[in-house]
């Protein structure tokens, strides 16, 4: 889930170093939250309804014996309590999506983000992919542009340097794939709670901003819409889609800054 920075809201709460021991327990956090992705993404399928990827979610926290970030998070720019366990975002629908009865189509654009934590250290991550067979060029090309700004974002996550070189490396991803950026809506940094500062823009300017150490935990999290970079609300008061109905996508991992750069901890198929 991302964190807003605006004219009238800032989400304002630390900034953690994590020592040997709590890093340890990132990499088991990071670790359930890509296993809970993939099997999510697995089972997800034409036919499947939103409230049971939520169900299927709550009963894998609980299993793990984690905690949701998300059932009781209640930020200002949300209504109330998200009250599930789990963002799922369709088709035009981009950030923090509320699970609802909605039942996947072949060719649907779906985002998966969850966040929960685990001893005591939170993890954050975004997958988006198409369900069905159909495969419409526009959504893989999406999902391909946000998959490299990531990438290009976290390989300028190192030691000495700052939070502006991983803005400025995911932003210009984005611009050459031929998407607008939105900065409203970006990064944060996470531990022991989902949302910390720094806020990580998906644009920005290098050598500006919070510089790098090890310890550090960063969500990265470059999001895209078809044709604009304009949001609006459902009245749900949660769910952020495209003004013009476009559709979307968003990936997100949760690194750790080490002395010898960035260490993704919710990659599918790592060791916990």
């Amino acid at each position: 889930m991302t964190g807003r920075v605006g004219p009238h809201v800032r989400i304002i709460l630390m900034i953690e170093i994590l020592n040997p021991s709590q890093l340890n327990q990132a990499r088991r956090t990071g670790a359930l939250v890509a296993e809970i992705l993939q099997t999510l993404k697995d089972r997800s399928a034409v036919g499947t309804n939103l409230l049971e990827i939520d169900r299927w979610t709550k009963e894998m926290i609980i299993a793990a014996g984690a905690q949701s970030c998300y059932v009781d998070y209640a930020p200002s720019f949300g209504n109330g309590p998200f009250g599930h366990f789990i963002c799922t975002g369709v088709n035009d629908a981009v950030l923090h999506g509320r699970p609802h009865d909605y039942v996947l189509a072949d060719g649907d654009l779906l985002t998966l983000d969850l966040a929960v934590a685990l001893g005591g250290v939170a993890s954050d991550a975004a997958i988006s992919f198409v369900v069905g067979a159909s495969r419409p060029a526009e959504s893989l090309a999406m999902i391909d542009a946000t998959e490299r700004a990531l990438a290009a974002g976290i390989a300028a996550a190192r030691p000495g340097k700052r939070v502006g070189d991983i803005s400025h490396a995911v932003g210009k991803s984005l611009r050459e794939a031929g998407y607008q950026v939105n900065t409203q809506f970006g990064g944060h940094g996470i531990g022991s709670t989902m949302h910390q500062d720094p806020h990580i823009p998906n644009d920005g300017r290098r050598r500006h901003g919070l510089k790098l150490r090890p310890g550090l935990l960063l969500a990265i999290e470059p999001w895209v819409m078809a044709d604009t970079a304009e949001l609006k609300m459902d009245d749900d008061g949660w769910t952020l889609r495209s003004v013009t109905g476009c559709r979307t996508a968003h990936s997100e991992h949760t690194i750790a800054i080490t002395p010898r750069g960035a260490e993704i901890l919710t990659l599918a198929g790592r060791a916990s």
